[in-house]
């Protein structure tokens, strides 16, 4: 019996599993600074922190994941989720804000969810729209879909969208939106007090 043929299959499989272990390492581009780096890097949207659509670590943006954390990357339009344990973790499309403008960077956490959210307008964009109502509640004409995460940060949410066209575009006035069915699944899997980091 030829021994030979299942050595080489074995030999083959193990060098397609080291090359493919060595590109998602390769394509995670993760740089590792020091804190104050970091921190100034981060929070200035350096080139070096730009991700796309993919994998990252935890690690280069947050201290530690207590609470949990929320990284939303604006450039790529991705929301990433770690969980405390570091059991779960979770990559979403997002929309983001239409103009640098109003897109708002840095460290917030999650401080109220609500289900069913009600919208209100900000005063700027009743000023811009006098035309719009003050209120619109729960259901398929609420711009915060399904769910809503507040921020910190007065009048900044992660929510959902009826206007599945959005996803993936900047197409918001300052929020951060998903799929109704993602928004619904990170409501479960965040609480109040998860970090959050737009950058």
């Amino acid at each position: 019996m030829n021994n030979a043929a299942p050595k080489l299959a074995r030999r083959a499989f193990m060098s397609g599993v080291t090359s493919l272990t060595a590109s998602v390492a390769i394509s995670q581009n993760i740089d590792f600074l020091g804190d104050a780096d970091q921190e100034a890097s981060i929070t200035n949207g350096s080139p070096r922190n730009i991700s796309s659509f993919r994998m990252l670590d935890w690690r280069p943006y947050f201290k530690n994941l207590k609470n949990g954390a929320i990284l939303s990357d604006i450039n790529s339009r991705a929301i990433h989720f770690w969980s405390e344990n570091e059991e779960i973790y979770k990559l979403y499309p997002t929309s983001v804000p239409i103009s640098d403008d109003l897109t708002r960077k840095g460290r917030t956490k999650i401080v109220k969810k609500v289900v069913g959210p009600s919208w209100r307008p900000t005063p700027d964009m009743l000023i811009r729209n006098p035309e719009w109502p003050a209120l619109i509640g729960p259901g398929p004409d609420n711009p915060l879909g399904s769910h809503a995460l507040y921020l910190s940060w007065t009048y900044y949410r992660i929510h959902g969208t009826h206007d599945t066209r959005k996803i993936g575009r900047r197409s918001s006035s300052g929020c951060i939106g998903l799929y109704n069915e993602q928004i619904a699944e990170l409501f479960e899997l965040t609480k109040v007090g998860t970090q959050v980091l737009l950058i």
